[in-house]
């Protein structure tokens, strides 16, 4: 049975931990050979053996996206081990959850990462997919760009950047064959989530119910269930979708 990336070269950023690593397993299974970037070495390798002990194809690249000579050696690194790229998942992000207290220095961190650093893999990944004639781009945004918080102003405005930074770089890149989409993940128990808890002074078993209770599943979501919307973007199966978000939320800004 074909695969649904099959022989794909495949970059996958912030992938040592949570969705990304779900999104770079995922994408290994179906016969993608995955580029881990991620600024944690020791959860980058551990993917990798992780895909490699499945018999998938894996290399680690450790990659600070804010950083333009990073993100190009990544991208040199792809080329070298597996002769190309064909799908970029900007997954990397910092969370710095503010509202208006938050300092030049927060905003900073915030945007260099998950904006700037969204669009130089954009950059550079796309210069090779046009080697190849085409590729697809997903992006990580999130509820957060649609919906109001409290104390999320500077993560929800670098997810709904996202949002039009994908709708714009659709329209740049169509006439390359290059597709861009956003996936936009609700509540995902990840290690992030327990982190949250930990700030907040939740336990599991209270942040859980808050934000069960606010999902039409009744339940938060898992990483492997935002894996499987990226994975079909970035597939043939999803070739004449471009420009557009799918919302992977439970139901959450349905009501």
């Amino acid at each position: 049975m074909s695969r649904r990336l099959n022989g794909k070269v495949a970059i996958v950023t912030g992938a040592a931990a949570g969705i990304g690593e779900a999104i770079a397993l995922l994408a290994a299974e179906e016969g993608g050979r995955v580029v881990v970037a991620d600024v944690d070495e020791r959860g980058g390798e551990e993917t990798v053996a992780a895909i490699q002990s499945a018999g998938g194809e894996a290399i680690f690249v450790r990659t600070d996206v804010s950083r333009e000579e990073e993100v190009a050696a990544m991208t040199a690194a792809a080329v070298r081990a597996f002769g190309g790229v064909d799908v970029l998942v900007n997954n990397a992000a910092v969370f710095v959850l503010k509202g208006v207290e938050a300092s030049p220095d927060d905003w900073q961190r915030l945007l260099s990462v998950n904006v700037v650093g969204t669009a130089l893999c954009t950059r550079y990944a796309a210069e090779e997919m046009k080697k190849r004639g085409g590729g697809a781009i997903v992006n990580l945004s999130s509820i957060s760009g649609f919906v109001a918080q409290p104390h999320f102003v500077t993560y929800s405005a670098t997810k709904a950047a996202i949002l039009q930074m994908t709708r714009n770089t659709a329209l740049d890149l169509a006439p390359f064959n290059i597709r861009v989409n956003a996936v936009c993940p609700g509540t995902i128990l990840t290690q992030a989530s327990y982190k949250h808890m930990e700030r907040v002074g939740q336990s599991f078993e209270e942040w859980n119910a808050e934000q069960s209770a606010s999902q039409l599943l009744g339940r938060v979501g898992q990483p492997r269930e935002v894996a499987y919307p990226v994975v079909f973007l970035a597939s043939d199966e999803a070739s004449f979708i471009t420009g557009t978000h799918l919302m992977v939320d439970g139901g959450y800004v349905a009501v």
